[in-house]
């Protein structure tokens, strides 16, 4: 049995997104109870030429948002990169996930064979099918965003694990 794009993508990025949001939350904990600035985190970096944390967060939703709409063949919701607080980047995360919700997944699952064409940074474009852009592009760097963000605020010291990143995934444990 085939799985439908909605299938695959809607599921994925908003269980993930979710859990995002609560790995915010312990971060904002962490910060009030060891009396860090939020600036710290926000600005943390793994290596110098890595993003912030800031920005592997803009970028996760970025690609959740932009994705979708692409395969929905929609313009994008816009969202300024303007995030100062953890709480503002909690707020954007729920945008992503308010928006995504709408759009229209029935164009998303028509669109495995549609020609996608995207910005690969400030110059160049891609193209890739529809299928191959949602499996081989989105969600590979959806997820490393997220991932890096992860590893970011575990660096730091708030104390997050595996379950906090799968988040509220379709599990049964016994």
């Amino acid at each position: 049995m085939a799985l439908a794009m909605k299938q695959i993508s809607l599921p994925a990025v908003t269980i993930t997104l979710t859990s995002l949001a609560s790995i915010i939350d312990k971060a904002i904990i962490f910060t009030q109870t060891k009396k860090i600035n939020e600036s710290v985190l926000l600005q943390y970096r793994l290596v110098p030429d890595m993003f912030p944390f800031v920005r592997q967060i803009q970028i996760a939703t970025d690609l959740a948002k932009n994705g979708l709409s692409r395969l929905a063949d929609v313009e994008a919701l816009r969202l300024e990169d303007n995030e100062i607080s953890l709480a503002e980047l909690k707020q954007r995360i729920e945008t992503t996930i308010n928006y995504i919700n709408g759009l229209n997944y029935e164009a998303i699952n028509n669109s495995q064979d549609n020609n996608i064409i995207f910005p690969l940074g400030p110059i160049d474009k891609g193209q890739m099918l529809g299928e191959d852009y949602l499996n081989h592009f989105i969600l590979p760097n959806f997820y490393f965003h997220v991932a890096m963000a992860y590893a970011i605020l575990r660096h730091c010291g708030v104390e997050l694990g595996k379950r906090d990143f799968l988040g509220e995934i379709p599990i049964k444990i016994s």
